[in-house]
């Protein structure tokens, strides 16, 4: 079958299409025939070699993937640590969800790591269930894939959201979902403009997957016990943390690893019954920006790469 393959450790110029045995399901695990995969910056860097617990290559790319299931022909959308970049992936049962008849593959594909990930962030702020909505969130990359899924998710739980991007064009989009102040961090210090927004009270969340001295500015963007949530490091620079800012208001930073969460079976179904009910209430909807062949992998890594993606860049298969 046709996959695409990381040959070697580096960036969008180690992706080759080649020829792979197709997979065997193992014990319990379904066989889907893939039709589009999303692509996520965890994608980078496991070419790159920076993502834990990834094979050596050569290795078949791709963390999430939407298509018909073979042994039913019911489509599905799922989640695997590699592999979905290709024709056929043989994936956990508990990790398949099926797609809404409304939504195109391009948008199942687009949906599990981008709402899973935002979810638990608002889940790991204490925010979900919170009585009273109100919350103040700074949601960084906001016009990406999982900063879209955040801003839909903050909007059905009251969130008041701060989110920021690099061109006033990405911001003007998000803020059609639902976002109430985007920050332009190429035009203002989103430290400051925080400061300046909250009259100097600052946010309750931030989520943070820029990593080096972003850490510790949003650590400063928090009111009293506010959290940083670090879902990523786009950077590639280690964490820098402010203690001093940690002591002088009670705040805390949580880590969060959609990889490690994946295998917590009850934590996921319990994800998935709320966005399930989130979904048949039409208020969760993937943002697809770009659509390209698995032939562009490369351009669509540097998309990515270049931070020109708005919302989810996916591959049709």
């Amino acid at each position: 079958m046709k996959a695409l393959v990381i040959s070697r450790l580096g960036g969008p110029e180690v992706l080759e299409i080649r020829q792979v045995p197709e997979p065997s399901a193992e014990a319990g695990q379904v066989l889907v025939k893939v039709e589009a995969a999303g692509l996520n910056f965890a994608d980078i860097m496991t070419a790159q070699g920076g993502y834990p617990s990834t094979p050596k290559p050569p290795l078949v790319a791709g963390r999430e993937f939407a298509g018909v299931a073979k042994s039913t022909g019911k489509r599905v959308m799922g989640y695997i640590q590699w592999g979905a970049f290709a024709e056929q992936v043989a994936a956990r049962p508990e990790l398949l969800w099926p797609v809404p008849d409304e939504w195109t593959a391009e948008e199942a594909s687009a949906f599990p790591v981008n709402y899973f990930t935002a979810y638990f962030a608002y889940w790991k702020a204490g925010l979900v269930g919170k009585s009273g909505g109100g919350s103040r969130v700074l949601i960084h990359a906001v016009a990406g894939g999982v900063g879209t899924a955040a801003v839909e998710i903050g909007k059905i739980l009251g969130m008041e959201m701060y989110g920021t991007s690099s061109s006033d064009e990405k911001l003007a989009r998000v803020k059609e979902l639902g976002l109430q102040h985007g920050i332009n961090y190429k035009r203002l210090d989103y430290e400051g403009a925080i400061k300046d927004i909250t009259h100097g009270e600052g946010v309750d969340a931030v989520f943070e997957m820029l990593g080096g001295e972003h850490t510790a500015k949003s650590t400063r963007c928090l009111r009293d016990f506010g959290r940083v949530i670090i879902y990523g490091s786009a950077t590639g620079k280690q964490a820098q943390l402010d203690t001093h800012a940690l002591y002088a208001k009670g705040t805390s930073i949580h880590g969060l690893w959609l990889t490690y969460l994946s295998a917590k079976r009850d934590l996921m179904a319990e994800a998935w019954k709320q966005l399930s009910q989130w979904i048949k209430q039409g208020k969760l909807h993937p943002i697809v920006g770009h659509v390209l062949p698995l032939e562009r992998a490369a351009e669509a890594y540097r998309l990515l790469l270049e931070r020109k993606n708005f919302g989810k860049v996916v591959l049709k298969i």
